[in-house]
């Protein structure tokens, strides 16, 4: 009887193993709908394997353990080209948050398994999911990378939903739509009205983006983008950035990508004079990446005029493993075998608005464009451009270049502010006050490019500018609603089987 018992267990063993290694693969797919990959309509129904894989399972532990190999796959996907700088640090990193997905998993079975609860699972599904890329978006825990939302940046009327509830409602369509598809494929009877309700949220970003105006302007600003290239010996960098400068056309601000410059221009004065003879007939927006007379090392954005340093902003948002490590005393050891940083960088204490041409400009350092709350505070403080500086010489010929560049897109529309990539090797690019593209040098490209921009008021707000992070907000209290309703489930059901 034993070995019946045991002969009987492997299928079922090997069919646990197939499942997950299938929600593994499916947690790939939706990472195709970002750049380079660029399929950005599989956004709208990448998760449908995935949902099938979950519904499938027998019980609500296979389900969350499904949901968590799912999330795992995602993050491996998302987060591949990490591997140069935490080598094998990305396995913990999909494993610990991949666990993340397991109340995903869990939101899909208790609403999509017979019999289907349409209502309830084109609520909850997309909660589960928003709430995820809310508590993942933490920056103590690495931040935010690879959210759904962004997957859409090349249709500025999708992003008609960024303006009204950030990237999080943007997400939030996309995943309803999944989870509508979903139940069109596996409950018949709901199928008129599951269609009807992902038409309107599929139409729902295209009617916002028809309805709001462009916000009234306050002049122009033309932006030189400067991109020297892959150049590793700061001396080099600089030359080559001084070099292109020297030949732009009349502009208003010229700006640098990250670690521009690999020296600390408070003790070489040599080359704060170079500089202010390149601002002599426009500012320019250079970033400072070297160890001061301290010891520290910061990514210090630096506006020069013809007379010195104007202003100053220090990064705020350091790069997990890129500029940190965190818990270094636990992880220190991935910086021997990879390029982790081999000592910490000093962060800012907050974003700063500066002023050049007069207009109000917010420099932000490289992954600080993936903060939708950064966009936001900078706006509040009237910010009237957000210039981002960006350097992904790390990255090269991985899909993270072409991201990063899009998230520029997303912060535009959710803030209806113009924005400006600047990057020292990688993707320079430009987008007006919706999310439109204006410009853009590619990671093979050198040289500068120079964009007009359409300057709004420093008044003018979106709504999302306005309300913040309610959708996040929302979804974090129908999850907790659910939970708690689905924990009491559990407790009434054992409870009434230890009294029979």
């Amino acid at each position: 009887m034993h070995l019946e018992t045991v002969a009987a267990a492997r299928p079922s063993l090997r069919t646990s193993r197939a499942m997950r290694t299938c929600a593994l693969l499916a947690g790939a797919l939706p990472v195709l709908a970002f750049p380079r990959a660029g399929l950005d309509w599989l956004g709208w129904v990448a998760l449908v394997p995935g949902l099938l894989i979950i519904r499938s399972a027998a019980d609500a532990r296979t389900a969350a353990v499904r949901g968590w190999w799912f999330g795992a796959g995602f993050l491996l996907a998302a987060l591949y080209w990490t591997i140069p700088d935490i080598g094998p640090g990305l396995l913990l990193v999909a494993v610990a948050f991949g666990a993340l997905w397991a109340g995903w998993g869990l939101a899909a079975w208790t609403t999509l398994r017979d019999p289907v609860r349409p209502l309830s699972a084109l609520v909850l599904v997309p909660a589960a999911w928003a709430a995820i890329e809310y508590g993942r978006s933490w920056h103590a825990l690495g931040g935010p990378w690879a959210l759904l939302g962004a997957g859409q940046w090349r249709h500025p009327a999708v992003l008609g939903l960024a303006a009204l509830g950030g990237v999080w409602l943007v997400g939030f369509a996309l995943v309803a739509v999944n989870t509508a598809v979903t139940i069109v494929l596996v409950s018949p009877r709901a199928r008129a009205r599951v269609i009807t309700f992902a038409v309107v949220m599929g139409l729902a970003g295209p009617l916002a983006y028809g309805l709001r105006r462009d916000p009234p302007a306050d002049g122009t600003l033309r932006v030189a983008l400067v991109q020297p290239g892959v150049l590793h010996d700061p001396a080099t960098r600089f030359a080559a950035g001084e070099r292109i400068t020297e030949k732009l056309p009349d502009v208003g601000l010229a700006v640098w990508g990250e670690s521009s410059v690999g020296f600390d221009l408070d003790r070489r004065t040599d080359l704060t004079t170079r500089l202010r003879a390149l601002a002599a007939s426009a500012d320019l927006l250079v970033n400072e990446d070297a160890r001061d007379a301290r010891g520290r090392i910061s990514k210090r954005s630096l506006l020069i005029g013809p007379a010195g340093i104007r202003g100053s902003y220090v990064k705020t948002r350091l790069v997990p493993f890129g500029e940190y490590i965190p818990f270094r005393p636990v992880l220190g050891w991935l910086s021997s075998m990879s390029k982790a940083a081999g000592e910490d960088r000093v962060p800012g204490s907050g974003v700063r608005v500066l002023t050049t041409a007069g207009v109000a400009i917010a420099p932000l350092v490289c992954f600080e464009s993936a903060f939708p709350d950064l966009g936001r505070a900078v706006v509040r403080r009237g910010a009237q451009v957000v210039v981002y500086q960006s350097a992904t010489s790390t990255f090269q010929g991985s899909w993270a270049p072409a991201q990063h560049a899009a998230l520029a897109a997303v912060r535009s529309a959710e803030t209806g502010r113009p924005s400006v990539q600047a990057a020292l090797t990688g993707v320079s690019v430009a987008y007006d006050s919706r999310g439109r593209r204006l410009a853009r040098l590619d990671t093979d490209q050198r040289g500068h490019v120079v964009v007009v921009l359409r300057v709004p008021s420093a008044t003018s707000r979106t709504p999302y500018d306005r309300y913040g992070d309610v959708v996040p907000y929302l979804a974090l209290i129908v999850c907790g609603a659910a939970a708690t309703r689905f924990l009491y489930g559990r407790l009434r059901t054992e409870k009434d089987s230890a009294g029979s």
